[in-house]
């Protein structure tokens, strides 16, 4: 049976709600009871002790207890999950992902180049690229309210791009050889027909593999640019956005940072963007609760939740984008390792639990980023047969 997953959101009011709610549902571990979720929540809502800005080795120590737990002890199998689950997986944890398949734990990222199948991963073949040579583009379908599949567009390849994928990586789609190029040239052509004028994801995807100036013209026959898809992304109200708005608002600071990266200044749009980024985590710091954790309402005010998986869910959304927008100075500013000590003591105290694996491994992602920032890149273990 495939737990719950998360649809894409009709609006994004209800879109942010279901983040919280409908995840719940859908989980990374097996055998959790509700008497177990409980116990973890009423422990959360009763601790105050370790509020105290904590050391550095102990941080680096809490935040490598959290990441080894979650990479060995959740994972997911091929037969159980969906692509919604282990996708989200490989966010985290980039090509080391291991997912099980058989008797063996293989590179989730490899698997599904390699043509490996799972309830919700539909690729198909999509336009003609270059019909004397026979190229075709690759299109991952848009399944809102499948609760497996990709429920926003362009969703898989705006968390596979920081995988270390090449333009000329192979990928395998209903038996025929294709390209990451083919995907992406595919993602590019189809913008216009993005049906929500959603491109949190699609920014993901692009900055990856393209410069930010970067312009094309899509199917519609018009130009489109990076540029233009970041002009529509500010248009939205980021309480109304989906999971709070920390996706756009991690899309819009990965996007500065690559900028940043090659060499890009921060004036026009992207002086926009970086003052929009500045302004959203000035908001998340005055929504820190007193005890150092992020707040359950994401940016817009204090507070907890009585779920430490639905707390867990808007703090570690919240700490991803932080994680991502911040340089290391600021990464180890006291009002930010509280926080990471905070969301280490959240994956504590739900190891005995079941958690969605999106409020999981989106929280793992941003512990990685932090992690890496802070005190240097880390690896996780190789590939293994299963006991």
């Amino acid at each position: 049976m495939i737990p719950l997953q998360l649809s894409a959101p009709v609006g994004y009011r209800l879109a942010a709600v279901l983040c919280l709610v409908c995840l719940a549902a859908s989980g990374c571990n097996r055998g959790a009871s509700t008497a177990d979720a409980a116990a973890a929540a009423n422990s959360q809502s009763s601790t105050t002790a370790s509020d105290a800005l904590p050391g550095d080795d102990q941080l680096r120590k809490s935040l490598d207890d959290a990441l080894d737990y979650t990479f060995e002890k959740r994972r997911l199998d091929v037969k159980d999950q969906a692509a919604w689950q282990i996708i989200h997986g490989a966010l985290a944890f980039k090509r080391a992902f291991l997912v099980r398949t058989g008797d063996k734990d293989v590179s989730a990222v490899d698997y599904v180049l390699q043509g490996g199948q799972m309830p919700g991963w539909n690729l198909a073949r999509g336009d003609t690229l270059d019909e004397q040579a026979g190229r075709y583009g690759v299109r991952a379908l848009y399944e809102p309210g499948t609760k497996t599949g990709q429920g926003h567009y362009d969703q898989w390849m705006g968390y596979l791009s920081d995988a270390g994928l090449k333009l000329d990586e192979p990928i395998l789609v209903e038996g025929k050889p294709h390209t990451i190029e083919d995907y992406i040239v595919q993602i590019e052509r189809d913008v216009p027909r993005v049906s929500n004028r959603e491109y949190t994801w699609t920014l993901m995807a692009l900055t990856a593999f393209r410069p930010t100036s970067y312009e094309w013209t899509a199917s519609d026959g018009q130009p489109w640019s990076i540029e233009k898809l970041l002009e529509i992304e500010l248009e939205y109200d980021i309480d109304e956005s989906p999971c709070g708005g920390t996706h756009r608002m991690y899309a819009l600071a990965i996007a500065r940072n690559r900028h940043l990266a090659s060499g890009g200044k921060l004036e026009g749009i992207w002086k926009r963007v970086d003052d929009k980024i500045r302004q959203e985590v000035e908001r998340a710091k005055a929504a820190q609760n007193t005890d150092g954790s992020l707040s359950a309402h994401y940016f817009q005010r204090p507070g907890t939740a009585p779920d430490i998986t639905e707390w867990m869910a808007s703090s570690g959304h919240t700490f991803e984008f932080l994680a991502e927008a911040l340089d290391k100075k600021q990464l180890e500013e006291p009002w930010m390792k509280r926080a990471a000590a905070k969301l280490c003591a959240q994956f504590k105290k739900t190891q005995p639990i079941d958690v969605e694996c999106a409020k999981l491994f989106h929280a793992a992602h941003g512990l990685v980023l932090y992690r890496e920032k802070v005190f240097g890149e880390r690896t996780f273990p190789a590939t293994k047969t299963a006991k």
